[in-house]
């Protein structure tokens, strides 16, 4: 399973920033495509962005320009820089591997991340 960390609190006021790291041991870790996930209240799961195993990345519109992808395959793990956070970011967030047909991982719990004055 998937080990996600949130670095920089439970709440974050609006236009602030938070970092979410997440560790993959025991897989082949740079050989693989890792994503992020979020799903809002009433809401279903959403890809948000991707890195490909040659640090190409993906974002989708409404995380364009203010969330960073990354990696570090000597550590095995993906990163998620959230920046310019918005009210509307609140949300289960997840990391994944996609592949051809599913994903690698079983989806857990998830971290929260609320956006809120």
């Amino acid at each position: 399973q998937v080990q996600l960390v949130k670095s920089g609190g439970d709440l974050v006021q609006p236009g602030g920033s938070l970092r979410l790291s997440c560790a993959t041991p025991g897989i082949a870790f740079s050989v693989y495509t890792m994503g992020w996930y979020r799903q809002a209240p009433g809401k279903q799961r959403e890809w948000i962005a991707d890195i490909t195993s040659d640090g190409s990345t993906h974002y989708e519109d409404s995380v364009k320009g203010r969330f960073i992808i990354s990696r570090d395959n000597a550590k095995k793990t993906a990163y998620l820089q959230m920046n310019s956070l918005k009210p509307e970011d609140t949300a289960l967030y997840y990391c994944n591997i996609p592949l051809a047909r599913g994903y690698r991982f079983g989806w857990g719990q998830g971290t929260q991340v609320t956006v809120s004055s």
